[in-house]
């Protein structure tokens, strides 16, 4: 059977057109379910309501930070869909040049991670650009690529923060605590957000300092699994500006990684001096001259003396004690002696 030969030009155009009032004639028809319908049904959005939260977050860094910040400062971009992403900065330019970067990626949050002598992490989060903005000294940094963490999340979820009843006994932690809410949570009918909660952000204060963890809410029994990241910070400064201005609040605790690190080498030179000065003292005593004693101190320890005993004269030999098996063997002697004597033997 030949093959249909394909129309072209001004037939094609007319069959097509023929195929689309066939179409058009037959949509519709409870008859013929498989015609298609000529009405197009567009589902619901997900969310009706409006953005009205424009909470914008610039999450950055200097250059310097090894690959653990790294990853901490891509985990919190992935849990934060209103957070933008901007290339380093250089160490020597100033903090309020961030005021400008923020402005140009129109945003009025930012973290800023600042690293120092490629050992230490500090964490600026700021109010762009009036202020406030605090600094902290990030310690115990565990990403969200650990195999410990075994919770998971839905990417772009709401989550729910959950602070520490001492962030409102103090006024510090109630300016933090503001500062911190506005900054990770997800604005409300945010483009890039599902409308689902399913993990919780958690600020604690344990030991003057700030513990962030993130739990998963599992549904079946409302319990709580880590997901990650995780990390510690201790605060140093509140300002009141951004990236500087008048100091609000200096935490008496804290103590610089520089003046820490010292003191750990002091510990450690005290105690090699300590072994040295032991170790001299040992040498000393060995190189000093023993002094020769030409009298011995301790012969007259033992010098007891001797009981006085009478004297005594003896006009007589002494009596000398034989014992019985030596005068049996004289006896037996004698015997033998005599009986050679008469010739018996």
């Amino acid at each position: 059977m030949a093959a249909a030969k394909r129309k072209r030009g001004a037939a094609a155009a007319e069959d097509r057109s023929a195929k689309r009032e066939r179409a058009e004639e037959h949509a519709g028809d409870p008859e013929n379910p498989s015609a298609p319908s000529a009405e197009i049904t567009v589902p619901p959005p997900v969310s009706m309501g409006k953005w009205k939260n424009k909470e914008r977050v610039l999450v950055f860094s200097s250059r310097g930070i090894n690959f653990r910040t790294r990853h901490l400062m891509q985990d919190l971009r992935t849990m934060m869909p209103h957070s933008k992403a901007d290339t380093k900065m250089d160490r020597k330019d100033k903090l309020f040049v961030v005021n400008e970067v923020c402005e140009i990626k129109n945003c009025n949050k930012c973290v800023f991670f600042e690293a120092k002598k490629n050992m230490d992490l500090y964490m600026w989060v700021s109010n762009v650009p009036h202020g406030p903005s605090a600094k902290f000294l990030v310690q115990n940094v565990h990403t969200l690529a650990e195999l410990k963490m075994t919770g998971n999340c839905l990417k772009g979820s709401r989550p729910l923060l959950s602070f520490d009843p001492k962030f409102d006994k103090e006024p510090q932690y109630a300016l933090l605590k503001e500062l911190f809410t506005q900054t990770f949570s997800t604005p409300h009918y945010h483009p890039k957000s599902q409308p689902f909660v399913d993990h919780v952000f958690t600020f604690t204060i344990a030991d003057n300092r700030i513990w962030f963890r993130n739990y998963q809410i599992i549904e079946e029994d409302a319990s709580l699994v880590e997901i990650g990241p995780r990390f510690v910070l201790n605060l140093i400064k509140i300002f009141q500006g951004s990236f500087g201005g008048p100091t609000l609040y200096e935490n008496p605790h804290f103590q610089s990684p520089n003046s820490y690190r010292r003191m750990v080498r002091m510990a450690k030179a005290a105690k090699q001096k300590e072994r040295q000065m032991v170790k001299e003292i040992r040498l000393e005593k060995r190189r000093e001259v023993k002094e020769v004693l030409t009298e011995d101190v301790t012969d007259d320890v033992f010098v007891t003396p001797a009981e006085e005993k009478p004297e005594m004269v003896e006009n007589e030999p002494p009596v000398q004690n034989i014992n019985k098996k030596k005068k049996q063997k004289l006896m037996e002697l004698k015997r033998k002696n005599v009986m050679k004597r008469k010739g018996l033997l």
